[in-house]
Order: structure tokens, then C-alpha cells, then sequence
């Protein structure tokens, strides 16, 4: 039977029986195919020998400590990271504070308190490249020593590939940023989502165009400007809508910045939606500035007659788009 997930966001949150445990340890922002490989392994070794699977992970990114002006904007919040592992197998997720004294840490003071005295680990499961310890002086042979020294094993775990090229969350970032949501797709083994909570928009849509629901977002990389297939999931009821979505300016208005305005190809019945996760699906156009609400009017028809025919053509290709 699956555990439910249990989160610990800080050392002294850690219970004595969080061990023995196998651990994968990252950022894992985005949660990708090569993340996944990591989890899945951990999930399976930890199976195998009657251990709990873990994930040790940092908040914030270390980055934003050791070297803030090159912090990563990130893909997903913690929770959201947590939640996918969760549904892959993990049942324990250390949030671990990555403060000044965390980053001061030697590889073997990193490891003796984090992982023997607190987690219990038996094994660790890392990318081929991973570092860690002060000034990242320590990696997988130290690891592997470092092992041998506490009673755990170490199984470095090779890079995932798509096409000849390196999976990797700064490689996602760039393509969701340049719109290609449908690759981004591919390298994240599910679509790409936003979620956030409804907003008040403006008022213009209801009365001169469509109506629609607004989103303010609760991670920090989205799409370029333009208009999306997209499927719109209620986070409280788990309604699902197919939908269409324009992020930008609204220049139609002389909107003043970035906005995130969904239309459900069906209509609306029961509550509105106070959460949302809106998956992005396939690019359909830029964003533009159209002569008069009537033509922006006319324009959204012909977008979601596009959003229309690509959910068709899913349903054929039998992958259960809805």
C-alpha cells in the first residue's frame, strides 16, 4: 500500500524514524525525465530492501546563496517538485534550509550530519556529475569514499538523453521560454503547467471579447507572449476544461504587464475556480494588437476552432486528451 507523502522542511523536523532510507539528492526543479530516472531508481532499490525512498532538496536554491546574481528562475515551487515525487513513490521529501552554514559545510561534514545522523541513508543516488560540500569540492568518488566510511552505498546514475541531447532544467527553462511547450513536453515526460489562483481581471473581456479566467502564477518561468492550446484543471473540484490561453500585454487595451487569461472551449457550470493548473499544449500564434475588440473577438473564435481540431486529432491518436 503507498505511504502518504511526509514533508520535513528543516533538520530538527526530522523524526528518528526517517530511516533507513535510499535517497536521491538535487534541486529537481521541473521534475524531468532525468529526475524521474533518479526517483524511480531510488523508489526501486528502496523496495527491494524494505527502506523508505527519500529526497533530500534545497530551499532556496543554493545559487540564490552562493551566487545570487546566476540564481535560476525555477520551473516549480517545492511543493509542486514534492507532489510529483510523491506520485512516482517517494515518501519522504527533507526540504533542507540552504542557508550560509549549509554552503560551509565540508563534503564529509555535509555528509554525516545530513545524511547518516539525520536521514539514515543506506543508499544515495546522484547524477554522474553531482557535487557538493563547500565550494563543491566534494563529487561521486568522494561520495563513494565517504560510503564506505558511514555503511551506505552510492549508485551514480548516468545523464538522460532526448534526442542525442542532455535533459536538464536550464535546457527546459530556455525551451518553455521560446514557446516550444511541445518539446518541452517531451522533455518533461508530462506537459508543461502553471499554476496560481484566479484573479480579478479587468472587465474588458466579459463585456467586448470572451470571458475568462485570470491567472496569477505561482512560479517564475512561463511561456513567451502568445496564444496556447492549453487544459485547464480546477485544483480544489479536479474539473478539467479544454481551453485556450493568451499570456501577455493585452495590447488590443494598452494593457500594462504581462497577463494570463484562459477561455474553456466548454462552458462553465457550477463554482468558479479559485486554483488552477493550466497545462500548455501547443503554440498557436504570437500575441498582436488587433484594430478593435471585434476583431480580437474574431480572431479568439478562429483560435479556439484551431484548440478545437488539435483536441480531435489528440482523441484519434488515442492518447485521451480531453
Amino acid at each position: 500500500m503507498k505511504r502518504p507523502l511526509r514533508i520535513f522542511r528543516s533538520l530538527a523536523e526530522v523524526p528518528a524514524d526517517f530511516g533507513p532510507c535510499a535517497t536521491t539528492i538535487g534541486n529537481f526543479d521541473g521534475v524531468h525525465v532525468g529526475h524521474q530516472t533518479l526517483i524511480w531508481n531510488t523508489v526501486e532499490i528502496a523496495r527491494q530492501r524494505g527502506w523508505k525512498p527519500a529526497v533530500l532538496t534545497f530551499n532556496p536554491h543554493p545559487a540564490k546563496v552562493v551566487a545570487p546574481d546566476r540564481a535560476p528562475k525555477l520551473i516549480m515551487t517545492l511543493d509542486q517538485r514534492a507532489a510529483v515525487m510523491g506520485e512516482i513513490g517517494i515518501e519522504e521529501v527533507l526540504m533542507l534550509p540552504f542557508t550560509p552554514e549549509v554552503s560551509r559545510l565540508t563534503p564529509e561534514e555535509f555528509v554525516k550530519t545530513i545524511l547518516v545522523d539525520a536521514m539514515k541513508v543506506r543508499a544515495v543516488l546522484v547524477g554522474e556529475d553531482f557535487r557538493f560540500g563547500h565550494k563543491q569540492t566534494g563529487d561521486c568518488g568522494i561520495l563513494t569514499e565517504l560510503g564506505v566510511k558511514y555503511g551506505f552505498e552510492v549508485d551514480p546514475i548516468n545523464a538522460v538523453n532526448v534526442r542525442r541531447v542532455r535533459i536538464s532544467s536550464s535546457l527546459i527553462r530556455e525551451t518553455v521560454q521560446a514557446g516550444r511547450v511541445n518539446h518541452a513536453r517531451r522533455l518533461l515526460g508530462r506537459p508543461f503547467a502553471i499554476e496560481g489562483v484566479v484573479v480579478q481581471g479587468h472587465g474588458v473581456g466579459s463585456k467586448q471579447t470572451v470571458p475568462t479566467l485570470n491567472l496569477s502564477p505561482s512560479t517564475e518561468v512561463g511561456p513567451v507572449d502568445g496564444v496556447y492550446v492549453t487544459r485547464t484543471h480546477d485544483l480544489d473540484s479536479m474539473r478539467i476544461w479544454q481551453s485556450i490561453t493568451n499570456i501577455g500585454t493585452r495590447p488590443t487595451f494598452d494593457g500594462q504587464g504581462t497577463s494570463i487569461e484562459t477561455f474553456l472551449l466548454e462552458p462553465l457550470t457550477g463554482a468558479s475556480p479559485e486554483r488552477l493548473r493550466v497545462e500548455f499544449l501547443w503554440r498557436v500564434r504570437d500575441e498582436r494588437k488587433f484594430a478593435t475588440p471585434a476583431d480580437l473577438k474574431a480572431q479568439i473564435l478562429r483560435d479556439v476552432a484551431v484548440a478545437q481540431r488539435y483536441f480531435q486529432r489528440s482523441a484519434l491518436r488515442g492518447r485521451g486528451e480531453r
